[in-house]
């Protein structure tokens, strides 16, 4: 803690000094004046600015001179137009993903703000940003905003932690950026050290783990015959919505010796104001480019629905022969079908990609690796896999136990030094 001592001058005039601890060496700064009660108030106000900033020195302060502003950096602009600059000129990256971030950056960007030395909130600028500016954005998304008129109300929602952490993400590139450009911006990256929420920060489960008998329990009441073999086929290769809707029976070798479907192309979403709104596009990953083994069951299931069908045809057609859209089939088949189960007694609420998860349970239950399943699923990192469903390996426990118990109650073994009379 900071103190402050009145210290009476031989002019008559009165300093007031305020004293700390900082790295195990005293620092001192003074203040004073004609008016006592200014420098006392100044004083006092330093003192909570260093306990603030955890007895050091606040930053932009010049012992004996107090805040100095740094002076302007040749080419700063605004954060928002810094951040839709660096996402146009992104590659690589489809229209539609291009169309999220320039929305991330308008709406969730344009509410940073930077705390200058005076504690004056000013426009954040792609130099003027700090670490306080954006630990400040990242509680504020946490916490969201209410409506003062109405306290029940919001202005803004919580953001669950993993959309601040994409934003978040998405800011520490364009900082990076700026850092990167030539003539430099920035030397430093202020978004290395800000603590996010845990992913996993909430009570429920965020994804939701079917038994095949709870699953079979939705199937039932999926009327629809071609609405059915679609969720079979989701729940039993673990593909992703878009995936599987597009994949069209040229994709699919039935004879090779390990039957397989080759996972080449998903349905995107458009670029907003496009006439159509979804186009095929390559896999979410590059990983996502794929061959996923089938089981015999599903071959003949194949070889039954894609008899007579061209090279281009989709494999999972509606009654009327196209391609199922994700909000027909949510809406009219997999939602009423839910509700159903759950009337008759299902204590859970999947969602459709619930069903992806639920195919990951499945392999894990017996035993399937996890390297095997990331290959299955396509995710560009392990990381991912073990991130997501490393909760879930649980069958090796026994084994686990029973080699601990092995070890730890074996003999001790006799010591080489041990006399032997």
């Amino acid at each position: 803690m900071a103190s402050m001592v009145e210290r009476p001058q031989k002019s008559g005039a009165i300093t007031f000094q305020v004293k700390w601890r900082q790295d195990g060496q005293w620092e001192t700064e003074k203040f004073g004046g004609e008016d006592p009660d200014e420098g006392r108030a100044q004083a006092e106000q330093f003192k909570r600015l260093v306990e603030a900033h955890g007895n050091r020195w606040p930053h932009g302060w010049v012992p004996g001179q107090g805040f100095v502003e740094a002076p302007a950096v040749p080419g700063d602009v605004p954060l928002v137009d810094y951040g839709l600059r660096y996402v146009r000129r992104l590659n690589g990256v489809d229209p539609r993903t291009k169309d999220d971030y320039e929305r991330d950056v308008r709406m969730h960007f344009a509410k940073i703000v930077h705390t200058d030395v005076r504690g004056r909130e000013v426009p954040a600028t792609i130099c003027n940003l700090i670490q306080e500016d954006v630990d400040d954005w990242v509680r504020y998304m946490h916490a969201g905003e209410r409506d003062p008129e109405d306290p029940e109300k919001w202005l803004r929602p919580k953001a669950d932690p993993k959309s601040i952490r994409n934003r978040h993400g998405l800011l520490y590139c364009v900082v990076q950026a700026a850092i990167d450009a030539t003539p430099q911006l920035r030397t430093k990256n202020c978004c290395t050290k800000t603590q996010l929420p845990r992913a996993d920060d909430h009570i429920k489960e965020e994804m939701t783990f079917l038994e095949r008998d709870e699953y079979l329990r939705i199937a039932e009441e999926i009327k629809d015959p071609d609405a059915r073999l679609l969720a079979d086929w989701l729940v039993g290769t673990g593909m992703r919505w878009g995936e599987a809707t597009a994949l069209q029976v040229q994709d699919l070798a039935l004879n090779a010796d390990i039957p397989t479907a080759n996972v080449q192309r998903a349905w995107k979403r458009a670029p907003r104001g496009s006439k159509t709104s979804f186009y095929l596009g390559p896999p979410k990953t590059k990983k996502g480019r794929r061959m996923v083994a089938l089981t015999p069951t599903q071959v003949a299931v194949l070889r039954r629905v894609t008899a007579g069908q061209p090279p281009g045809a989709y494999v999972f057609r509606t009654p009327t022969g196209r391609y199922w859209r994700h909000g027909n089939f949510y809406n009219r088949k997999w939602v009423p079908a839910v509700e159903a189960a759950i009337e008759k007694g299902l204590p859970k609420r999947p969602r459709m990609h619930d069903l992806r998860h639920t195919h990951v349970a499945w392999l894990i239950g017996k035993r399937i690796p996890l390297p095997a399943i990331q290959a299955r699923l396509g995710h560009e990192s392990i990381q991912t896999t073990v991130d997501r469903y490393g909760h879930l390996v649980r069958e090796l426990d026994a084994e686990i136990i029973t080699a601990l118990e092995d070890v730890m109650s074996a003999p001790a073994p006799v010591s080489h030094l041990t006399r032997v009379v």
